[in-house]
């Protein structure tokens, strides 16, 4: 089973919240509650997309507790163990049938070469979303939760967030709802630091941090 947990901390961390410190007068306000938290990232890039992907539409609880029982069955959480498992075995993991779909498309994406890790550093943003939203169970919101824990890219703004959104309602708008271009609008003054600040944001709703 590999699922070892690993975690890395962003190099521009400190010097992002600096930045948006003298920007934001929210994030001036939020930033020292939080002390030495900051975004982590943890496991590879196939663990992290099989996560997100048993994790859909199902409780955190319920997507860890089925997530537990799947790690077991191959030796190690690689597309090319993942591709040998038994339908029959999965199903009686907690996975759906549609899930075991995108988990089995997902492997053959990654154990194809189809999903090149190594060409990402040298691709935007956009054009990653692209790729990942191209495997099956994957949308935007995936991608970009992926791009913020994994890839950790500094400049994200997950704007179909819900979180995210709400944050901005509570922090910046007394409540009030916030349309997309409010959010992007509040944003504006975030960049190039955007998944700080949805950190951040994220934090104000719930102080312990998500991980993926």
């Amino acid at each position: 089973m590999n699922d070892k947990v690993v975690f890395t901390r962003p190099d521009y961390w400190e010097e992002a919240c600096r930045y948006l410190a003298k920007k934001d007068r929210v994030m001036k306000r939020l930033i020292p509650q939080f002390g030495e938290a900051c975004l982590q990232s943890r496991g590879d890039a196939f663990t992290t997309l099989a996560r997100s992907i048993v994790g859909q539409q199902i409780s955190v609880k319920a997507a860890q507790t089925v997530w537990d029982r799947f790690a077991k069955l191959p030796r190690n959480m690689v597309p090319a163990n993942v591709l040998r498992l038994k339908v029959d075995d999965m199903q009686a993991a907690g996975l759906s049938a549609r899930k075991i779909e995108y988990l089995v498309d997902l492997a053959l994406h990654f154990d194809s070469g189809a999903i090149d890790v190594g060409a990402w550093k040298a691709m935007s943003d956009e054009e990653i979303i692209a790729e990942l939203v191209g495997i099956r169970g994957i949308g935007r919101w995936t991608a970009e939760m992926f791009l913020i824990f994994h890839l950790m890219r500094p400049n994200v703004l997950p704007l179909d967030d819900v979180g995210l959104i709400t944050g901005i309602s509570k922090n910046y708008f007394s409540g009030e709802s916030v349309s997309r271009s409010d959010a992007r609008e509040v944003a504006a003054a975030w960049d190039p630091y955007c998944s700080v600040a949805t950190w951040y944001i994220w934090r104000s709703l719930d102080p312990l941090p998500v991980e993926y």
